[in-house]
């Protein structure tokens, strides 16, 4: 199996074709497609291309799911013996990418192009008949 390491939204990710993962927010619209270009290293069943910092050529394409918000985080401050105390909450924006294909200089390593290409176009798949002499 095909897989990336991109840097999106100020983290490091692996990622497979065919997942889907969540990221800080992108300023794209539900159904729209992105193309990440910051790849750091791609591994193709073994053959891997590591980039200084990222490989060239290579690009990961996805499509926006949907935006939501995460989990909700309370920070909670106290100074003791000061009778200081301060709470507050914090939800992150976030946008679900679901990850197409993996791209290295123009070819499809991994993903839906990949699978969805024909086998073969000239029919030799067919079954042949047989014939029998005596």
């Amino acid at each position: 199996m095909a897989y990336a390491i991109i840097e999106a939204g100020g983290t490091q990710l692996r990622v497979e074709p065919g997942r889907f993962y969540d990221l800080n927010r992108f300023d794209v619209e539900d159904d729209g497609s992105v193309t990440l270009d910051q790849v750091l290293y791609i591994d193709n069943d073994g053959d891997i291309s590591v980039g200084q910092p990222t490989v060239a050529g290579a690009t990961v394409e996805a499509t926006v799911l949907r935006h939501l918000r995460g989990r909700k985080i309370i920070v909670y401050k106290m100074r003791p013996k000061k009778k200081t105390r301060k709470k507050q909450g914090h939800r992150q924006e976030l946008t679900r990418l679901m990850i197409n294909s993996i791209n290295l200089n123009g070819t499809v390593l991994a993903g839906t192009e990949a699978a969805a290409a024909p086998a073969d176009v000239d029919g030799a798949d067919e079954p042949q008949d047989a014939v029998v002499a005596d």
